[in-house]
Formats: structure tokens, C-alpha cells, sequence
């Protein structure tokens, strides 16, 4: 918190407060309010939380304007063409990059939170066949309370790390066992000689009747984009993580409403709308009629992949990313008509002055669909993926959370409702 202070004046009862300025290391300088309601009797109106902050972190961080992110300080860029997605987890979890001995033992920590109980197989064997992997991750994931939940305690910080390094254990065998249930396939148990992204690939696609060897290209694909998806600061899911978390609840209920939030089209379930959009446009000779629908407000059509909440500049995820998708698709031999539609897509949208003007560039959804698509993952699973992923990033935030004395969340709002009413008997109403 800085010294500064800003004078905010009430004209119609001539009273005045003075606020604080809260400065962190980076970004914007923000009012701290909490005093508003006592000195001037007002509470702030913000739907959607755009312009308050309701938590300090120094886990991520974003500046959209200029189109930077950062993990613990760190540029996406440098760790996504450097580092490995178990490594990534130990920094976003302890805040700095590991030793070889201490990455050794957090790897090995990991795999020895793979497996999973063998009634939870049972669990999702209760599923109806064609459930979608979303609602049977969420259903499992809030189960683990059951299973490590009378001798938790939330206060006691070696048991917070233990429940983080078995969220994000456990996250891929139960992510593969949902889609084997619903592919009608036997359950794979995880096989920790493998590495984090090999050992997931093999769960999900190996059968017992053949020999089935992991792609280095998909492995390594896979491991850039769970890097690009593991956090990204105060999202609507993480903000569920934390929300949850502000109550004391156990960690993997906390975790299991973070899923709920990320299965939300607007949020996690971009990728495949872009995909969903490819197909309707169908054929590179109508992208440009698509982009006039898309310049139409009184059109339906919306040009998915394209904007982002935070970044007003290009998503510095989606330049990593699209290099990754022509490398992909060229190492595993594929030439997909939906690369060249997007594409073409890309080209046109971006030399349109509409585009330009509004200042809507690809984002890391318009190419992460493309990739799992060329992998063998099926649409249903693409945000199941991204849960994968983003549990680093809740349990970090989580973690951090849990060390900071943080009141329960508990947002204002603007009543608009009925004043006072008569209550009148059922015989005299109309």
C-alpha cells in the first residue's frame, strides 16, 4: 500500500473520505474501498468484477494492453520454450524455479499420487454412458473430499501441499477414466515410468490387446499447452476456487467448483466453439462472407477465437501457440482443411479495418482446438484438457490463499426488487 491517498466527495451531503492507494509491484494503482460504506454509506457497483480487485497474489501476471504474462515473474515466452509443465507446477506452487533435486522430488511426488481408490472406478462406471467428461470430472473430483476429508486439516500447511501435489496427481487418471467410460473402454491405470504428459496420453488411449507407444510430437504439444493453460490470475474459475476456499472447505470441493465454472461455453469451453464455427463456415471460399456476418450486429453469427477479456493487444499465448499447431500438424503428417480455414480466417481478419479498429486478435483458443483435434482428442474432452491444466493454477491460488488472512467472500448487490408488501390470504389475491 502506497501513501498516496484519493479524496472522493459526496456533493449532495458535502462529506468527504479520503481512500488508499494500493500499489503492487506491477499494474494499475487500485482504491481500497473497504472504508466507503462507513464514511460515505455507499457500496460500489461493478458487474462482472472488471474493475475490482478482490484479492492480492503474486502468482500471474497480466497486462493486456501490452499483451504480457507472466508465471512467478517469469515471460510465458521463456518458460514455454524452456521449461516443462511439471516443472512450471512446482514454480506456480512454491514460487520459484526447482533445483534438480527438488524438481527430482516433487516429479516423484507427483507419481506417487497417481493412482486413484478403486471405488471411484465404480463411481464413474455409475455414469450413463454418454455423460459428458465435464460432469463426470466434477462429480468425481468434489468425491475425493469424501475420500481425504476427516483428517484434513486446512491449517496445517504440510497438508495443504499434500492435497495440491494429489489434485494435480490425480487430475489426469481421473480426466483419462471419464473418457475410456464413455468410450466403453477398460480403465488404464497410470504408469509412472512415463513422463506427466506420456503417462496421461497412455491412459487414455492404450489398449490391453496391443502394444501402444506414446508420440514424442503429441507429448511434448501436450505439455506446451497445459504450460499456456495452468493459470491466469483472477478468472471466473479461479475466483470459484477461491470463493469456495474463503468458506474453509476442503480443497477438492473447492477444485470441483472450479471445474463446474470452467465448463462454461464463455469460458472454458472456447475452443470448442471455434471448432463448432470452422465447420459451419465449411469451406475457405466463404470466410469472407462470414467476416461481413461477424461485422453485422444483427447477425447471429459471432467470430469465435477472436478477443479477449483481459488482452487488448494479441494474446501472447495464441503467437506461442500457432507455431506449435503448423509444427504439429506437419510432424504428425496431417494437412487439415480446418488449419487452412482458420487460417484463412486469421489473414482476412486481421488486415480488415473493423478488426483492427475493435483491436480483436486470435487468442489461445482459436489454435488450442486445431491441436487436440490433430491429437486424437475429441471435442468433448477439450475442456477437460484445459482442467488438467488450469488445477495448477487453482490449487496455487489456493495455497496462497490459505496463507493470507482472508475474510469469506461476500459481494454487495443493487436490490431492484418490490419495496414493502401487505402479505394477504390465498382468498384474497387476483
Amino acid at each position: 500500500m502506497s501513501n498516496k491517498k484519493v479524496l472522493i466527495s459526496d456533493k449532495a451531503s458535502g462529506q468527504q473520505i479520503e481512500l488508499p492507494v494500493v500499489r503492487g509491484t506491477e499494474g494499475e494503482p487500485t482504491l481500497d474501498i473497504k472504508g466507503l460504506p462507513s464514511g460515505l454509506g455507499y457500496f460500489t457497483y461493478d458487474p462482472g468484477f472488471a474493475a475490482t480487485a478482490a484479492c492480492t497474489s503474486q502468482i500471474t501476471f497480466i497486462d493486456g494492453g501490452k499483451g504480457i504474462l507472466r508465471y512467478r515473474g517469469y515471460p510465458i515466452e521463456q518458460l514455454a520454450e524452456r521449461s516443462t509443465f511439471v516443472e512450471v507446477a512446482y514454480l506456480l506452487l512454491n514460487g520459484e524455479l526447482p533445483t534438480e533435486s527438488k524438481l527430482n522430488a516433487f516429479r516423484d511426488n507427483v507419481k506417487y499420487h497417481t493412482m486413484v481408490h478403486e471405488q471411484l472406478y465404480t463411481f464413474i462406471s455409475g455414469f450413463h454412458y454418454d455423460a459428458h467428461p465435464m460432469a463426470m470430472m466434477a462429480g468425481v473430483v468434489g468425491s475425493l473430499a469424501a475420500f481425504y476429508h476427516e483428517r484434513f486439516n486446512v491449517n496445517d500447511p504440510e497438508q495443504r501441499m499434500l492435497a495440491a501435489e494429489r489434485m494435480i496427481a490425480k487430475m489426469p487418471t481421473i480426466a483419462a477414466a471419464c473418457y475410456r467410460h464413455h468410450m466403453g473402454w477398460p480403465m488404464v491405470y497410470p504408469q509412472n515410468n512415463l513422463r506427466f504428459t506420456e503417462r496421461f496420453l497412455h491412459m487414455m488411449f492404450s489398449m490391453p490387446s496391443e502394444e501402444y507407444e506414446v508420440s514424442e510430437v503429441a507429448a511434448r504439444a501436450l505439455d506446451l499447452l497445459f504450460i499456456l493453460h495452468a493459470d491466469h490470475e483472477q478468472n471466473a474459475s479461479t475466483s470459484t476456487v477461491r470463493l469456495v476456499g474463503s468458506t474453509g472447505a476442503n480443497p477438492y470441493a473447492c477444485v470441483a467448483a472450479g471445474i463446474s465454472a470452467l465448463w462454461g461455453p464463455a469460458h472454458g469451453g472456447a475452443n470448442e466453439a471455434v471448432l463448432a464455427m470452422l465447420a459451419e463456415i465449411g469451406d475457405v471460399s466463404k470466410v469472407p462472407e462470414y467476416i461481413e456476418r461477424a461485422k453485422d450486429k444483427n447477425d447471429p453469427f459471432r467470430l469465435m477465437g477472436f478477443g479477449h477479456r483481459v488482452y487488448k493487444h494479441y494474446d501472447p499465448r495464441a503467437t506461442i501457440i500457432r507455431a506449435a499447431c503448423y509444427e504439429v500438424l506437419d510432424e504428425l503428417g496431417q494437412d487439415d482443411p480446418m488449419m487452412d480455414l482458420a487460417m484463412e480466417l486469421e489473414r482476412i481478419a486481421l488486415e480488415d479495418e473493423y478488426f483492427i479498429e475493435k483491436k480483436l486478435y486470435p487468442n489461445v483458443d482459436f489454435y488450442s482446438g486445431i491441436i487436440y483435434k490433430a491429437l486424437g482428442i475429441p471435442v468433448s474432452m477439450f475442456t477437460v484438457m484445459f482442467a488438467i491444466a488450469r488445477t495448477v493454477g487453482w490449487v496455487s491460488q489456493w495455497l496462497e490463499q490459505c496463507e493470507t488472512p482472508t475474510k469469506i467472500g461476500r459481494p454487495r448487490q443493487v436490490y431492484a426488487g418490490p419495496t414493502e408488501r401487505r402479505y394477504r390470504a390465498l382468498h384474497r389475491r387476483q
